[in-house]
């Protein structure tokens, strides 16, 4: 790392510089340390979050979810031995799995501020690292769909088995057919019922202007890849389009995502969203149980992937015919489950009618 160039990360309207401590971590987990350096953190981050004058001092409560909390504590406690000696602070965490509330205790407020900033910086650093847990998504997994799905699969496998890579392993679970507007981490159910008041405000601020209060109808027509080049293809998707020529479905993902980013509940990674639905996947080759929802490239496993050689599939199936399908809520669907239909298991939806 270029000492003179660190990373920045920007938190609450901050921005904050990153370095790299060289005691040892967890396994298989880089431990980081952030420090504010002079001037950084001269302006008082009040309007950021409360600190409450007390008999004592002062005192700062953060609602932290119970995963993180080994972040904050440490290797045998040295994380937060090294946060309350270097801002003069008594730091408070509840027990493991137990959910509640961090509390940061010192006697001067500059010293709770200073704590409360570095630990704010080191969450986001770790919460960045998690696999996510939800994404929201539009279902497009409707019998027809399916029926007309599987046609697609048997005909690729039909004509095209003999093409380097293209195996039945591939193909995307026809129950499980949907488009992805963005992926999250939410770690207890307070994150959880946070998104869903969430998708409930956009619902009554934007959605149902946009969408008339009707389900929006769309075509899934044509395929395309991902990467740019054919003979070694690693997604195929699906194209989908608003049957009646208009926007209004790239409108409500783009402002979902804008919103929920907005929010700190989401990661901001492109301009707009990119409406597709996967039909295939190298990273559903090794392992059957793999998540079948992240496919952006740049987010894909770290595991090594055997791309496919797509060209005649784009050759023969470029304007396939999917179907036609009836858009009728956003749902905030939950990674590695399945409902009684096969889908994602729902935490919360957005209805559009």
């Amino acid at each position: 790392m270029d000492v003179l160039r660190p990373p920045l990360i920007r938190i609450g309207g901050r921005v904050y510089r990153k370095n790299l401590i060289q005691e040892q971590a967890f396994p298989q987990e880089e431990e980081e340390d952030f420090y504010a350096g002079p001037g950084d953190c001269a302006d008082d981050p009040g309007d950021a979050f409360v600190v409450a004058e007390t008999e004592r001092g002062f005192q700062c409560r953060v609602e932290v979810p119970s995963a993180l909390y080994k972040y904050i504590i440490g290797k045998k406690g040295e994380t937060k031995k090294r946060l309350e000696t270097e801002t003069r602070t008594s730091i408070s965490i509840p027990k493991p799995g137990v959910e509640g509330e961090i509390v940061i205790s010192g006697q001067h407020r500059s010293g709770v501020v200073s704590a409360r900033t570095r630990m704010d910086v080191l969450l986001d650093s770790f919460r960045h690292k998690q696999p996510f847990t939800h994404f929201l998504s539009l279902a497009l997994n409707q019998p027809a769909i399916q029926e007309s799905f599987l046609q697609f699969k048997e005909q690729v496998l039909e004509r095209c088995s003999k093409d380097h890579g293209v195996s039945s392993s591939l193909f995307q679970n026809p129950a499980k057919l949907h488009l992805t507007l963005g992926t999250l981490v939410l770690l207890n159910e307070q994150e959880i019922q946070k998104a869903c008041d969430l998708l409930q405000r956009c619902k009554e601020d934007f959605v149902d202007q946009i969408t008339g209060g009707q389900p929006l109808t769309v075509e899934v027509a044509g395929v395309e890849y991902m990467n740019d080049d054919p003979a070694t293809t690693d997604v195929l998707y699906a194209k989908v389009h608003m049957k009646d020529g208009s926007d209004r479905l790239q409108m409500v993902a783009d402002q979902l995502v804008e919103r929920f980013v907005a929010s700190g509940l989401m990661l901001k990674e492109w301009d707009r969203v990119k409406l597709h639905a996967t039909v295939m996947n190298t990273l559903f080759r090794k392992d059957p149980t793999e998540e079948r929802n992240n496919t952006m490239t740049g987010k894909s496993s770290l595991k090594e992937r055997e791309s496919f050689n797509g060209q005649n599939i784009l050759k023969l199936f470029k304007n396939f015919y999917f179907g036609e399908v009836q858009l009728d809520s956003v749902r905030l669907s939950q990674r590695f489950s399945s409902d009684a239909s096969g889908y994602y298991a729902t935490s919360g939806q957005l209805c559009f009618s």
